[in-house]
């Protein structure tokens, strides 16, 4: 399981993780893949204690950082850069606040202490992503910057590439992908819609195939519902250069989900997932509960675009994270239809093995179809 995108990356197997926890990515980078990690939620004063630990444990393995600037969002052309966060908050309705707040008191959600809240703008718009970026480029072991919404803007992949590093962007069809490939990007990741997070309508059996032959020949990640060793295996076979994991890294033993929300994911079936605009204004694919169901009733406010609605849910998003055995009703459990398929805690090292060794059985069980002789 090696491709020329191994070759110019460092890495031994083309697995890629995306994940919000350092200790994931360090191992999955030392298990010789490449992990990610989610930048969005950390302050830029955070996300260097972040890579500095990275640094610190990963061997001198190399690793990815992934951003949050979406194509669109509200207020993208009108707004005052330099008074983006007042403008956005006072775009807010109350009644979002309020509906917000409710639902969490009704389902006996505790408050924060003050000195645990978090900014309410953290990523989500160019403005508030270029510290990140700035802060990712100042370490030598971060190889890759990943745009997790639309194609990144010119100056952000020119910073990246003026530095040395390669670039990547998530996509839910071929235009989309396209787009990414006439801005100069690297590696387009095409998610399918069983994909956890923000991600598309179309299937990855038929996104896949549609990307890889709209951008060839630069190489793409396969995303979406990948969560075995066989599924790698039909990536590579449609022409993928590797893939892009996230589901998978929840709940392994390195992860930091709390137990409650780890048994969440235990629980759920591949039916229990919807792609909600609920908690960050775009759609995303996350476990179904009262939470999700709420923003949908005719009764109630419509979700917000982003990163309104982020600024709204990002209380929740906390409370739920730090009172977790609490608040599974209304919880922010992110993740994609694989979750049918992940029932234990395993090591990282255990997940990549197994990865390996499903891969190989599935590569020799179709040499096995060949006619001999």
């Amino acid at each position: 399981m090696h491709t020329e995108l191994c070759d110019k990356l460092g890495i031994d197997l083309p697995i890629f993780a995306f994940t919000h926890c350092r200790d994931v990515v360090a191992a999955v980078s030392k298990a010789g893949g490449l992990g990610v990690l989610g930048a969005v939620g950390f302050t830029a004063e955070q996300l260097e204690v972040e890579l500095n630990w990275i640094d610190e444990h990963i061997d001198g393995r190399p690793y990815g950082v992934d951003i949050v600037i979406p194509g669109k969002y509200e207020g993208m052309d009108e707004l005052d850069p330099q008074k983006l966060e007042e403008q956005l908050r006072a775009a807010i309705p109350e009644q979002h606040r309020q509906f917000a707040a409710k639902l969490l008191a009704d389902a006996g959600v505790p408050e924060l202490p003050p000195e645990e809240k978090h900014h309410e703008l953290l990523g989500w718009t160019a403005a508030t992503a270029a510290p990140q970026v700035d802060c990712a480029l100042r370490h030598d072991g971060v190889k890759l910057i990943a745009n997790a919404l639309g194609t990144p803007p010119e100056d952000v992949i020119q910073q990246v590439h003026d530095a040395g590093r390669l670039v990547a962007a998530l996509c839910g069809s071929p235009r989309q992908a396209l787009k990414h490939k006439e801005a100069g990007i690297d590696i387009v990741i095409a998610q399918g819609t069983e994909g956890g997070g923000h991600t598309g309508e179309v299937g990855s059996l038929v996104l896949w195939p549609q990307v890889i032959d709209a951008v060839a020949p630069t190489p793409v990640l396969a995303a979406g519902g990948i969560g075995t060793g066989r599924q790698i295996a039909a990536a590579l076979a449609v022409g993928a250069a590797g893939v892009w994991t996230g589901s998978l890294w929840l709940s392994v033993d390195e992860a930091e989900a709390p137990p409650a929300q780890r048994q969440s994911y235990f629980d759920a079936t591949s039916r229990d997932t919807v792609r909600s605009r609920s908690f960050t204004g775009k759609p995303c694919r996350m476990l179904r509960n009262e939470w999700t169901e709420a923003w949908e009733s005719a009764e109630t406010p419509d979700p917000l675009g982003m990163p309104l609605q982020g600024m709204v849910t990002v209380d929740a998003i906390q409370r739920t994270h730090r009172y977790a055995d609490k608040a599974q009703k209304v919880a922010f459990n992110p993740v994609g239809q694989v979750v049918g398929m992940i029932d234990r805690v395993e090591t990282v090292r255990q997940v990549m093995q197994r990865l390996s060794e499903e891969y190989l059985n599935a590569v020799e069980r179709l040499e096995s179809l060949q006619p001999r002789g």
